[in-house]
């Protein structure tokens, strides 16, 4: 049998790389599928962060948003609290079940360092996984036997780079996108295994941003379904590369704001 091929019987084994002080909702909604799915092993998530307390939690938010940090904590509180009331039981079926797969989640300061690269061979996965980790490098990515795959909120080669749905929205697109491919050496430039949109229309940002993580993480199950049963095609990235996206400013969420109000009232 060839070394890249399954038996149907064989699950296809995994890991995760992520990144950030605490597990994001989506993230662990994720890792709870892969642990479920009949043709996948869970063997651990790599998640590089500098700690998990309260006060390492701003300030990587600090870090990254700067004064957009104290509202986005906030939303995020919100968020979270708002998801818990509305779907209490199976937020805490989720909460515990992540519990349940503590030692194989594991938070290590540099995703990188040799530690971390030689538990991974010593996993000996046949696929990675990346969701929301900070840029792998091939020393790392390469690793997996069937190398590694990525999801990313946005449509490539057009919207690369960071908060992509933000600016899907901002620029008036009819959809926003969400693309899983094929990790290699460039930032979000692999070859697409799978690439999907959901409609934008009058939607909160919010809510976008939830049918987009819903919707990828089927998306990205289906993907991993097709590499282990050898029937994954990949295609090259065709489209126009505009300049990559970044993490939008004070001005940008304000004017986006009044866009969202036109969008929703059809205010000229």
């Amino acid at each position: 049998m060839s070394t890249d091929c399954f038996r149907k019987t064989d699950p296809i084994r995994v890991v995760v790389f992520c990144g950030g002080p605490v597990l994001q909702p989506d993230v662990k909604q994720f890792i709870y599928r892969l642990e479920e799915h009949q043709e996948i092993e869970f063997l651990a998530a790599i998640c590089q962060s500098n700690g998990q307390t309260l006060r390492s939690i701003w300030r990587d938010l600090w870090r990254r948003r700067r004064l957009l940090a104290l509202p986005l904590a906030i939303t995020q509180l919100g968020k979270t609290i708002g998801s818990f009331l509305s779907h209490p039981i199976t937020a805490t079926a989720l909460n515990r079940k992540i519990d349940d797969l503590s030692d194989r989640i594991h938070f290590v300061p540099d995703i990188h360092s040799t530690d971390v690269l030689h538990q991974v061979r010593s996993l000996a996965p046949d696929l990675g996984l990346i969701y929301g980790s900070p840029i792998l490098r091939p020393e790392l990515f390469e690793i997996p036997r069937l190398g590694t795959l990525g999801i990313h909120h946005g449509k490539a080669p057009e919207y690369r780079g960071k908060k992509t749905t933000f600016w899907e929205i901002y620029n008036g697109e009819k959809a926003a996108a969400v693309t899983i491919q094929k990790v290699n050496a460039g930032l979000d430039t692999g070859d697409i295994l799978k690439q999907g949109a959901v409609t934008i229309g009058h939607s909160s940002y919010r809510g976008v941003c939830k049918q987009l993580e819903d919707f990828g993480i089927e998306l990205y199950l289906q993907s991993i379904v097709e590499v282990k049963r050898g029937t994954a095609t990949y295609s090259p990235q065709v489209g126009t590369k505009r300049k990559l996206c970044r993490d939008p400013k004070f001005a940008d969420m304000v004017r986006f704001t009044w866009r969202q109000l036109q969008r929703r009232f059809n205010v000229c």
